[in-house]
């Protein structure tokens, strides 16, 4: 057996909000006879909780163990307090060797936050740890082509030292971003040590299927084709692009659109859907993650979309994309992730350029002019390759390489 540190500031269990990744990697790992601890803040802002303060700093969580490291709070996720918390966090991680009993054998840190990244190698390097970087969103570039800064910014510029740094000290690198190993030689790492983990599903949750309740039932559309996105509601998910296709369609009383979720464009998006009397659009609230494959089930098309943004050049691997494609539906996939193209690839549905209502609503008409028996072969294509690819089981066994490997990276 080995102890595996698993540090992500914003992980969350299944209980106190979506989990995802290294919720369902920890619990892999442990069921592979692996001690996992899941090191965690205590309070950020993607907690989905009543009580935050009922939180425990260590519990036994679903096979692995979660340690939570108390931080101040902020007012919400563009806040400037919000870097405080990030040194508060990085400083707080020297108190670990005192609050987990057993010592790791590596250690996993994981951006995008990369102000952390010096105290874990700190711990690595004290404990005889082997240090794996995990990169999720690439800081500070995705701060300067999305946000705006400058690469002259004094803390872009610290930051910058730092992921240079991490390419450079640990011993492996890992990413969701299939194509982000060249932006990471190009700082300096050596290739052979990338491996790339992309995200996937959980068989558990699909093997579940929690049925939905009766007001997210009745709330649904009759239409005979219904094209669902579930998720969060924030200004790069795009779904503006989604509503401007709607719009083109309201007179298609046969389709309907479905959004699923929360976040900090909703209330704008349903006074577009009011104001603009788009009765084909029904917006429902955000569900638990359990019942999110039953929801699925009762849609046609899932949909995906990302701004134009040159950074997904790398590659993307949002959550959704893997639930969407072990439900077995055909997806209409909105994103320009450069040559990683799983949609095209795997056969899965319809690739449209990102940006484009016009390209958005004819993939909708080629879908409702299409047989169930070609809607659902290419679903059964996407469910194949999520099944052959990306299982948390199989992904967990890759990252176990990584990790207790030292032949690898």
């Amino acid at each position: 057996m080995s102890v595996i540190w698993i540090i992500n500031q914003y992980s969350t269990t299944p209980e106190t909000g979506i989990a995802g990744r290294h919720h369902y990697l920890a619990r892999e790992l442990g069921k592979r006879g692996h001690k996992v601890y899941l090191v965690s803040a205590l309070w950020h802002h993607l907690l989905r909780v009543e009580n935050e303060d009922d939180l425990p700093e260590v519990e036994a969580a679903d096979g692995y163990t979660m340690v939570r490291i108390p931080v101040p709070r902020y007012p919400h996720a563009h806040h400037k307090k919000r870097i405080l918390n990030w040194f508060l966090f990085r400083l707080r991680l020297a108190k670990l060797p005192k609050r987990i009993p057993e010592r790791p054998d590596a250690i996993l840190y994981s951006s995008p936050s990369l102000v952390g990244y010096p105290g874990a190698k700190r711990l690595a390097r004290k404990l005889g740890a082997r240090l794996v970087f995990e990169v999720r969103d690439i800081w500070p570039l995705s701060l300067q082509e999305i946000g705006g800064a400058s690469d002259r910014h004094p803390f872009i510029r610290y930051l910058q030292r730092i992921e240079d740094d991490a390419y450079q000290s640990a011993d492996a690198v890992v990413s969701n971003l299939p194509n982000a190993v060249d932006h990471m030689v190009s700082r300096g790492m050596d290739r052979a040590k990338f491996t790339w983990v992309p995200n996937g599903f959980s068989r558990r949750l699909i093997e579940q299927k929690v049925p939905l309740d009766d007001v997210t039932l009745k709330a649904l559309p009759n239409a005979a084709l219904k094209i669902g996105y579930t998720g969060t509601f924030g200004a790069a998910n795009n779904l503006d692009i989604l509503l401007d296709a709607a719009k083109q369609l309201v007179h298609r009383t046969d389709i309907a659109f479905v959004l699923v979720g929360q976040g900090r464009e909703r209330d704008r998006l349903a006074d577009r859907v009011k104001n603009e009397s788009l009765e084909n659009v029904t917006l429902i609230n955000a569900i638990p993650k359990a019942q999110v494959p039953s929801m699925l089930a009762a849609i046609d098309i899932c949909y995906i979309g990302l701004t134009a943004d040159p950074l997904f050049r790398f590659g993307v691997s949002p959550n959704k994309l893997f639930d969407y494609l072990i439900s077995g539906n055909p997806i209409l996939y909105g994103i320009d992730s450069g040559e990683y193209k799983p949609v095209e690839t795997f056969g899965a549905g319809i690739q449209v350029p990102p940006d484009d209502a016009e390209a958005v609503a004819q993939a909708v008409l080629a879908f409702a002019e299409m047989t169930e028996a070609e809607r659902y072969e290419l679903g059964a294509a996407g469910r194949r390759a999520a099944l052959a690819h990306h299982e948390y089981g199989m992904l967990a066994e890759q990252l176990e390489t990584v990790l207790l490997n030292p032949g690898q990276g």
